[in-house]
């Protein structure tokens, strides 16, 4: 069962504290907090389970430079990258390098803290485990759209990264999941045993 941490126990992430490497920052961001300020209350998560998106990967949104669509992604490390994913689901990365590298991390699964009755009418279900467990549904619980897109999230907003005195558990690694460029390259961190982590089992041990 998810702990509801108090607000005041979360601390906004210092750019100085991400580390200026994507996969670095892909397995620091585990166990730590995304927060989502809305107008009827809190909403926050701990992050479970990421994807890096490295330099020169065929996967990732900056591979082939910026655009208009991926501006953000190019920004200083800390930054939302907020797109649209089928035209479906929203998907929320944090920009992960020096402005204009182009390379983030999509944060893939959270473990629900905060505001959970707002999380269950955001996604319209009552399964707590299935609330924020992949990245569209978690953009979906937070209310995350492409209005946060470019947001620093390193200082207090209505989106920002946050830590507490919280340790995570072990980290696992694996291949990333619904890519077709690059599919083999072990650049997806989760927390082993969280029934937060999203994907086939057979990733998850």
């Amino acid at each position: 069962m998810a702990t509801v941490k108090h607000r005041d126990s979360h601390r906004p992430i210092g750019r100085e504290d991400l580390p200026n490497d994507t996969v670095s920052l892909a397995r620091t961001l585990i166990g730590k907090v995304v927060v989502r300020d809305l107008p009827e209350g809190r909403v926050s998560g701990r992050i479970v389970e990421t994807e890096a998106y490295v330099a020169g990967d065929a996967a990732g949104h900056g591979y082939r430079g910026m655009t208009p669509r991926n501006r953000s992604l190019f920004l200083e490390r800390g930054h939302a990258y907020v797109y649209l994913a089928y035209g479906v689901s929203y998907m929320l990365n944090v920009s992960s390098d020096m402005p204009g590298i182009g390379t983030g991390v999509l944060i893939r699964a959270l473990e629900p803290l905060e505001g959970i009755a707002i999380m269950r009418l955001n996604r319209g279900t009552e399964r707590l485990r299935d609330l924020t467990r992949g990245p569209g549904r978690l953009a979906a619980a937070l209310r995350v759209d492409r209005s946060l897109d470019g947001l620093d999230l390193c200082r207090e907003g209505p989106l920002w990264l946050a830590s507490d005195d919280h340790e995570p558990g072990e980290i696992g690694q694996s291949t990333r999941i619904g890519i077709s460029k690059d599919a083999d390259r072990l650049l997806r961190f989760y927390l082993r045993g969280s029934p937060f982590v999203s994907g086939p089992g057979s990733l998850n041990r």
